[in-house]
């Protein structure tokens, strides 16, 4: 027996090849070098060689792992299980899912060695994959021609098919199809109930406002909630044993590995709703005693290119914050807890100072929207670029304006605040309560105080409410000495106008009597007393005062101002300003 003989044996394709005189030793054995050499399979090597036609690889594979072989030629590709075609699939070119039959998925190979690409879509779809051989230059020019349709048509190939053209999903249990429905037809199911469901799920929460998708599993339960206007409500509750399915799919999806459930990972998905309409999804998972939680938070683009307008800014709230942007130094804060909408907020600045004039680099946690003509970064610390490291690298980039995700420790705060002083306008982000409290917090980590006074130019601290449904709001009965006790001015209660409530039960328009949401912001300019104060060691509780005292709107006075006119509820002013009824 000569060398390729006896090194590879054990391989059935090779033994076949032989078997059938296709090629001589010789050639097989500089057939294997190349092969290694460029990484590739034995069927792949084959065929790159030149020496022996895919038609005779595809005959010798299924003598060798006894499969089925069907020529693709054949086959009505319009009858392509679209939900179930992931772009890592195409990209690959290893596995065409052809036919769902039951709980068995019936797909293309060129490679049955391939194992990876069999296990990733039987993981994806959640169902039993069967390969079906196919000639490998047949399933190439079918993938280019499924990637060139959907770049034609100005789609994307998202993982899990496109969600535009989607019906309702429900995850449902087929029982197994009968031996005797083994074979492929063009009358099979076209259905994958993990995938549908999923992608069902992402389609009714981008339809309905969602800004959260929370998959969680329990010991003895599943379910599904949404974040609407700030609040969870559950929306699912699929059977418990599909949980790790579920997080399998999520993962294939943000292009996570599937293997690791030890560890948080995050990740991304882009989905398209329409030609004109697309949404990112921002993923991470988090191994929990019963299972893997996965958190989608969804950040639609058009969010970025808001006006100040939009925001809900007072009419000198607005003037302020215009007035700090036109400024070529300084340093603008926005301030407040996860989900206030800071990012939309800074967004909207930076969508007001994006010319071709002036240079922009962002430094985010991760990037949560693209902006064209902005130079943005991804910060990574497991490879030494976090926040001052950007910052470092965009003071060597000859920059206008410089925007921080989030300004959370010394260094950090040391670079910004030097940017802001050398002629550079900075935007960044710190996890406090009010304008005054982040004075005093940067203070605390070590930033001088004259430095801090002669740097710091705006400070907005904001908060979310729910807006009141316009199509059932109710008229509030109230006095005016109600109104006093709850914090309103004479200058408010003198306006006249009715007070309104929401809704208990709402309307087909609302959720419960509310309908979006709208910022409510505290607008400080570091003016000379203030920044004196600053030097001068005060405390946030004097600071606060001394912003008051200036006519500076704090949270309270600007949300109340909010229900004044009509745009919110005194109960969610309550609720978010954390004062009681």
């Amino acid at each position: 027996m000569d060398t390729i003989n006896q090194r590879h044996a054990a391989n059935p394709l090779v033994r076949r090849v032989l078997e059938r005189g296709l090629l001589d030793a010789a050639a097989l054995e500089r057939i294997a070098a190349d092969a290694r050499e460029r990484n590739l399979s034995w069927t792949d090597g084959l065929v790159a060689s030149g020496r022996i036609a895919a038609s005779a690889v595809a005959s010798c594979a299924m003598a060798a792992w006894r499969l089925p072989l069907m020529d693709l030629d054949a086959f009505d590709l319009d009858s392509l299980p679209e939900p179930l075609i992931d772009e890592g699939i195409l990209r690959r070119r290893a596995a065409l899912p052809l036919r769902q039959r039951g709980n068995r998925l019936f797909a293309a190979v060129a490679d049955p060695e391939d194992l990876k690409a069999l296990d990733d879509l039987q993981r994806s779809s959640g169902l039993v994959v069967e390969p079906v051989l196919v000639e490998a230059d047949k399933l190439k020019t079918v993938v280019e021609k499924l990637r060139q349709a959907a770049r034609a048509e100005g789609r994307d190939v998202v993982l899990g098919g496109s969600l535009d053209s989607l019906g309702s999903g429900v995850v449902t249990v087929e029982p197994e199809a009968d031996e005797a429905d083994d074979a492929l037809d063009a009358s099979g199911a076209n259905d994958a109930p993990i995938v549908r469901f999923v992608n069902q799920v992402l389609l009714d929460a981008a339809d309905g406002g969602v800004s959260d998708i929370h998959f969680e599993p329990f010991e003895a339960a599943y379910r599904i909630r949404f974040r609407t206007d700030g609040l969870l409500a559950e929306v699912a509750k699929p059977p418990h044993g599909l949980g790790r399915r579920l997080a399998a799919r999520l993962k294939v999806m943000a292009d996570l590995d599937i293997a690791e459930r030890r560890v948080p990972q995050d990740g991304r998905i882009k989905i398209r709703l329409s030609k004109s309409r697309a949404l990112d999804l921002r993923v991470n998972t988090l191994p929990t005693l019963w299972g893997e939680k996965v958190v989608l938070r969804i950040l639609d683009p058009a969010s970025a290119s808001l006006g100040l307008d939009a925001l809900g800014f007072e009419a000198g709230q607005k003037a302020l914050f215009t007035e700090a942007l036109e400024r070529t130094e300084g340093m603008i804060l926005v301030t407040g807890p996860t989900g206030s909408g800071k990012t939309v907020t800074l967004y909207a600045a930076l969508n007001r100072l994006n010319t071709p004039e002036r240079n922009i680099a962002t430094a985010e946690d991760p990037v949560e929207i693209n902006l064209t003509g902005i130079n943005q970064v991804n910060v990574n610390p497991k490879v030494g670029l976090d926040f001052a490291a950007a910052l470092r690298a965009f003071l060597r980039q000859d920059p206008d304006v410089l925007m921080v995700g989030e300004i959370r420790d010394l260094t950090t705060a040391e670079i910004a605040v030097k940017a802001a002083q050398t002629g550079h306008l900075v935007l960044s982000t710190l996890h406090t309560n009010s304008a005054a409290e982040t004075l005093t917090r940067l203070r605390n980590i070590g930033i001088a105080a004259f430095n801090l006074a002669t740097s710091v130019g705006l400070i907005i601290a904001q908060r979310l409410a729910r807006r009141l449904c316009e199509n059932c709001k109710m008229p509030l009965a109230t006095t005016p000495d109600t109104l006093l006790r709850q914090g309103f001015s004479a200058e408010l209660i003198d306006r006249g106008g009715p007070l309104f409530r929401a809704r208990a039960e709402g309307c087909p328009e609302c959720r419960r009597g509310y309908k979006g949401r709208i910022g409510i912001y505290e607008v400080v300019k570091i003016t000379p007393s203030i920044a004196g104060l600053v030097m001068e060691g005060g405390s946030s509780l004097q600071l606060a005062d001394e912003a008051r005292r200036q006519g500076f709107m704090d949270l309270r006075t600007a949300c109340l101002a909010k229900v004044a006119e009509g745009r919110t509820s005194l109960v969610e002013a309550n609720r978010i300003t954390g004062r009681g009824g």
